[in-house]
């Protein structure tokens, strides 16, 4: 189990470990920020509703079941209570949620350009992993993901037996994830 994983996170939360706690509030707090302010268009509402909703989530850990997908029951869960409290502001006129995404949920130019450049940097950053690799290792790599060719079929076009391809595969996706934590480690170590 990864170590910062969600359901590594999750665990230690239900658990009622502090770190828990620390993990899922630093992980998530931020993107929920973000679409609650996309949502609301309310700093205030949205900081306020976000505090509440991850005490009152610390206070109810105990009853909460198993969860599949922390990231999308976290936003579900949030935006209901974000609808809530706006509706309660607003005098209990009644806010569906299309007039909500209709007046509040807009993106700047900005965004789009660090989207776009934050993708960027990732495809290229992947395809100089990918280039290190040995040419059987992209070679099979462009078949599987580019292709879209099963190991059976690499295995005849490559005139390698099936178990070989699936060593090869391995050991390709591997190095690719070895290197991207080196990576990572790289691009935390020149922002600090």
């Amino acid at each position: 189990m990864e170590l910062h994983s969600d359901e590594t996170i999750w665990y230690f939360f239900k658990k009622g470990e502090t770190n828990g706690f620390s993990l899922l509030f630093k992980k998530y707090y931020p993107q929920l920020h973000v679409y609650g302010l996309k949502l609301s268009n309310n700093q205030e509402i949205t900081e306020d509703c976000l505090q509440n909703f991850f005490i009152q989530l610390f206070e109810d850990r105990e009853k909460e079941n198993s969860i599949k997908n922390l990231k999308a029951y976290l936003f579900v869960s949030f935006k209901r209570r974000l609808i809530k409290q706006l509706q309660k502001n607003q005098k209990n006129l009644p806010i569906s949620e299309a007039q909500l995404f209709k007046t509040n949920f807009t993106f700047s130019a900005e965004e789009i350009s660090i989207h776009q450049e934050i993708q960027f940097l990732c495809t290229s950053t992947l395809a100089n992993l990918i280039n290190n690799l040995s040419p059987r290792q992209k070679e099979v790599l462009y078949l599987k993901y580019y292709s879209g060719m099963n190991s059976s079929d690499i295995a005849e076009v490559m005139d390698m037996n099936y178990q070989s391809v699936l060593n090869v595969l391995q050991k390709a996706l591997s190095k690719l994830r070895k290197a991207s934590e080196n990576q990572q480690i790289k691009n935390i170590l020149k922002k600090s």
